[in-house]
Parts: structure tokens; sequence; C-alpha cells
């Protein structure tokens, strides 16, 4: 069990570095045919063409392979007789030399490269427990451009969520490689936010009424592909909300980029 945990995990990470899942394609391609900016448009056929070569040719869409991070979900009458986590990080060890990745994790404080993109802390592993035996293993590799420009925000509860939703894409957008997909975390508490919001990019896309009137006006912002303008800022956004203390409103924003990376393996 635990060689085919390692093998998934490397198919995994295979698949979501050099294609993209359908639906975020599909996204992309409605963008470029409603876009009305004559560059805008051109730079979205570029991200198209960016990653059919890179299905081509088994080649990363992005030569910032990222962070890697995935959601699990086991389930409840699967037992394990060994580490998950250490299975996973063999995986992602044999995949920084075989896709190959590049070596991304480091030290926060002396900056070393572990070499292999494991280390304390990665992979980062979203577990969740569900009913029956399977185990499903996403790999969700993050890129530093988007996740750096995202942020948790210790509001006040009279303020408006939305209006610092607002208010942070238009200062942080373009330089996270739009078109943009957004992961929102409100309530809960500081950390609790941030972790609703990575697992709202998880659970793409939304469509509940405040969400869609959200993608509009953050649309409206006109910041475009690349932030050079045009009419789509934001391909997808998704909210998950959680129950916060009286006194406090946390919301929490995480970034991602246009090549929105993603794949699943199903073990039963």
């Amino acid at each position: 069990m635990r060689t085919r945990v390692i093998e998934a995990t490397v198919r995994a990470l295979m698949q979501a570095e050099t294609r993209l899942p359908s639906w975020v394609m599909q996204r992309i391609e409605e963008a470029a045919s409603l876009e009305t900016n004559p560059l805008a448009r051109s730079h979205l056929h570029f991200m198209l063409e960016n990653v059919r070569l890179a299905e081509d040719r088994s080649l990363p869409i992005c030569q910032d392979t990222g962070l890697p991070i995935f959601h699990v979900q086991m389930g409840r009458d699967r037992v394990l007789d060994f580490s998950l986590q250490d299975a996973i990080a063999e995986g992602v060890r044999i995949a920084t030399s075989t896709i190959p990745l590049r070596p991304n994790t480091v030290d926060p404080i002396t900056r070393k490269n572990s070499g292999d993109n494991t280390g304390p802390g990665m992979p980062d592993i979203i577990l969740d427990h569900v009913d029956g035996r399977s185990l499903k293993i996403t790999a969700y590799p993050k890129g530093a451009g988007s996740e750096n420009m995202s942020l948790v925000g210790m509001l006040n509860p009279a303020d408006d969520p939305y209006d610092f939703i607002l208010k942070t894409a238009s200062e942080r957008a373009a330089n996270a490689c739009p078109p943009l997909f957004l992961g929102i975390g409100i309530g809960g508490s500081f950390d609790l936010a941030a972790r609703l919001a990575k697992r709202a990019l998880f659970n793409m896309p939304g469509s509940s009424p405040q969400e869609l009137q959200l993608l509009k006006r953050l649309n409206n912002l006109g910041i475009g592909p690349m932030g050079l303008g045009g009419d789509t800022t934001v391909l997808g956004l998704k909210i998950e909300t959680a129950f916060c203390h009286t006194a406090s409103l946390p919301v929490a924003i995480n970034f991602q980029c246009w090549a929105n990376r993603s794949a699943t393996e199903v073990i039963l």
C-alpha cells in the first residue's frame, strides 16, 4: 500500500504540473472569446498555447513548479500501517528528480534549500476523513508569485468583508499573474480563515449569488491578464465561511494565478 501511495503521488504531480484541469482551460477559453481588449486577448491565447505545449512535451507549465500541497481524503474504514506523510514525501522526492521539479523548499531562516521539495512541514497535507475505504490524493502545487500576494485581514465586525476583498485585489492582483482564481475564507480565527481560503481553492468554482456578484465587481476593476488591462481579472472564486468571535471578523484571500494546477489519484 505504501508503494501505491508513492506512485499515486508521483502521477498526481506529473499530471498537475504538465496540464490544467478541463474546467480551468474552459474558463480561459471563454475569457479569450469574450475579451474586448486586443492585448489582453493575445495574452489569454498565449496562456492556452503554453498549456498545450507543456502537455505535448510532458514539461511543467511554469518554471515555478510550486510548493507541494496535497488534499487527501481518506476513508474511515481504511487503516494504514505506515506514515502517510512519509509516503507522500517520498513521492515528492521522486517527482522532483523525474518530472523534474524545481527545488523550491528552503529553511525560512537560513534559506538553505532541501534540494528535493521536502523538509519540516513539507509536503503540506490537508487531510479529511470520509466514508468508505478509498484514498484520494489531490496534488495542488502552489507557486510563490500568487501565494506572496495572499493576505489575512483582521477586520472589525462592522467592516464590509467584500470591500476589503476588492481593495486587496485592486492593490495586489496585478502582481499575482492574472487572470486569477481566488479562495476566500471569512470567519473563524486568524489561522482558520487562511485554511478556509486554501480549501476554497480546492472546491472551485463557486456559483452562489454572492460569489457571482463579487466576481463581477472584481472584473470591473479592469486589471486584466498580466495586469495590462482587460475584461477578465478573475476567472473564478469560492468563499468558505466559519463562525467567528463576536468581536472579530477574519478575512483571508488566497490568490491563485491563471495556471490553477491540480490533479487527483484515487486508490481503492
